[in-house]
C-alpha cells in the first residue's frame, strides 16, 4: 500500500479532527453536505494510515469510527429534513 506523503501522526490526527468539527458545527445548510464529504474522506484516509501503522487497533482508530458514525447520522438527519420540506 502506497501512502501519500504522511505528515506526523500528531498533525494528521489534528487535521481530521479540525475538519470533523467544522462539519459538525457548520451553520450553512448548503455547505454542510460538502463539509461532511470532506470530513469523511479525511477520516477514511487517516483510518487507512493507522491500519498501515498499527494494524488498526488504536484509541484514535476507535475515535475515527465514532466520528464516522456521527457524520452518517448528521447526513441522515439532513436528508430527512430535506425530504420533509419536499413533502410539505
Amino acid at each position: 500500500m502506497i501512502l501519500r506523503d504522511q505528515p506526523s501522526t500528531a498533525a494528521s490526527s489534528q487535521d481530521w479532527r479540525g475538519v470533523y468539527k467544522a462539519a459538525l458545527f457548520e451553520r450553512d445548510k448548503r455547505k454542510l453536505p460538502s463539509r461532511i464529504d470532506e470530513a469523511e474522506s479525511m477520516l477514511r484516509m487517516r483510518a487507512r494510515e493507522l491500519l498501515a501503522i498499527s494494524g488498526g487497533n488504536s484509541e484514535e482508530g476507535h475515535a475515527i469510527d465514532k466520528a464516522l458514525y456521527a457524520l452518517r447520522a448528521l447526513r441522515d438527519c439532513l436528508k430527512l429534513r430535506t425530504n420533509s420540506r419536499k413533502v410539505a
